[in-house]
């Protein structure tokens, strides 16, 4: 319904698809004009960053697209909207998620693949085939990473109504750290993303395999594939974190 709507005016959703690839195509001219005064970021090349920047970009882009109305939780927390949704045939959370759908965000995705695509080809990498499989595998799994972190963090708003910025910072403020290479900051950032926020599943650990670069915590090589498993222990701590607040939730009464 969502859909068909916002394609009823379809030059209107034409322009407005093409502003959110220009508006997000600015994160990357940055990076563009960093490379500018310098030929390595932390000994990272600008197709070595492209590849962090598109493979981070189309996780958190699939995740929002997606998941992205989960963010507003908790306005339907404090209107009594969710107690409509609980009462529907239909799993809360689908319908939270497809509440106010906007095929806008296929703008973010258009960039990022972009992007990725662009690195892949300027890469100088020796192409074998567990590098291939490396590629597609990490932005399936950094994409339910993401779509994980967006439930997980959505939740906090049963208890805390105006908590959206918090998923934000975690959700959009993740995807923007993992754009740059890992050697940009201290190693107790980077280790936070491995023990504590499992982001460093989406591309960080992937991208060493793929790149053939070190790892700047000394991890085992073990680590640079088990994305999959991050991404169903995200999934099983999102899942448990939304039926906790359900169970939590008590209706406004309106």
């Amino acid at each position: 319904m969502w859909a068909r709507s916002m394609l009823t005016y379809r030059a209107s959703f034409v322009l407005s698809l093409a502003a959110n690839v220009l508006i997000t195509f600015l994160d990357f001219a940055v990076l563009i004009l960093m490379f500018q005064h310098t030929r390595q970021l932390a000994g990272w090349t600008l197709a070595e960053t492209g590849f962090l920047y598109g493979t981070s970009s189309v996780a958190l882009g699939t995740a929002n697209f997606l998941v992205g109305s989960v963010g507003d939780l908790g306005e339907r927390v404090r209107t009594g909207a969710l107690d409509t949704m609980l009462i529907r045939p239909a799993p809360a959370l689908s319908q939270l998620a497809a509440e106010r759908f906007s095929l806008r965000r296929l703008g973010r995705l258009v960039q990022a693949f972009a992007v990725l695509g662009w690195s892949l080809a300027a890469l100088d990498v020796q192409w074998t085939w567990d590098r291939v499989l490396m590629v597609p595998a990490l932005l399936v799994c950094g994409s339910v990473i993401f779509c994980a972190v967006f439930v997980g963090c959505s939740c906090v708003q049963f208890w805390w109504g105006d908590a959206a910025e918090l998923q934000n910072s975690v959700t959009y403020g993740g995807a923007t750290l993992l754009q740059y290479p890992p050697t940009v900051f201290a190693k107790e950032v980077v280790a936070g993303t491995v023990f504590g926020v499992p982001l460093a599943f989406v591309n960080w650990l992937p991208a060493l395999h793929v790149l053939g670069r070190p790892d700047p915590l000394g991890l085992p090589v073990a680590f640079r594939f088990a994305s999959p498993l991050a991404a169903a222990l995200c999934v099983l701590a999102a899942a448990a974190a939304w039926r906790t607040g359900l169970r939590a939730y008590r209706s406004t009464g309106s």
